[in-house]
């Protein structure tokens, strides 16, 4: 079976819009996150090997690496938030006919929302990088796709954003509060980072319209 990143991207839709549970949210916030890096790279492209760009071009052969190693990082999110979230269900369903199974069941659940949570807390660190590498597309990149480096923070901040209420819905099931918090707390920061540089970013691609 083909997996979700190697399907056209209208199958991906029909089965997002679809009555399966998944591909859900969780990766669409990674389809996000990995459109934002392709921008990115996109607007490396298009600056790259012009003379009138020269002075900047190594460093956006960089980013170009940077942005491709991450866009091949959030594809395999998008699975990765499929297997979590199928693994957790498969817990829910544990025979639950004594207390022995039913405290089987319990640990097993609590085992798998702690994966849950960690996934999309890794798509949201992701997306978070991905903002922060857009900001040099929109910095130095050709002033020809500077739009593009517009839409590819506002892919990321979206990724970043969706990515967070995965991680909050989970956690909030966790009965090990101490690791939730520690997670959340963590949540919180990039998002408070994120909107402030998603906010300066889109700014420095409007000033270039």
């Amino acid at each position: 079976m083909k997996e979700i990143k190697d399907k056209s991207v209208e199958i991906f839709l029909d089965e997002l819009a679809s009555k399966q549970a998944t591909p859900g949210g969780g990766s669409a916030a990674a389809v996000m996150g990995a459109q934002a890096a392709a921008l990115v790279s996109m607007v490396c492209n298009l600056t790259i090997g012009k003379p009138k760009y020269a002075a900047v071009e190594a460093e956006l052969r960089d980013l170009l690496g940077e942005a491709e190693v991450l866009r091949q990082t959030l594809l395999g999110m998008v699975k990765a938030d499929v297997d979590v979230f199928d693994k957790l269900m498969a817990c829910y369903g544990l025979p639950k006919t004594n207390e022995q199974e039913k405290l089987y069941r319990g640990e097993q659940i609590q085992t798998v929302l702690k994966e849950a949570t960690l996934v999309p807390l890794a798509c949201a660190k992701a997306c978070a990088q991905a903002i922060e590498l857009s900001r040099t597309a929109a910095e130095k990149g050709n002033l020809g796709v500077i739009s593009d480096a517009g839409v590819a923070v506002m892919a990321a901040y979206a990724g970043l954003k969706s990515a967070a209420l995965n991680v909050q819905i989970n956690a909030a099931g966790l009965k090990d509060r101490a690791f939730a918090e520690a997670q959340l707390a963590e949540l919180d920061g990039l998002l408070s980072v994120g909107e402030q540089a998603t906010a300066k970013i889109y700014q420095i691609v409007k000033d270039k319209l």
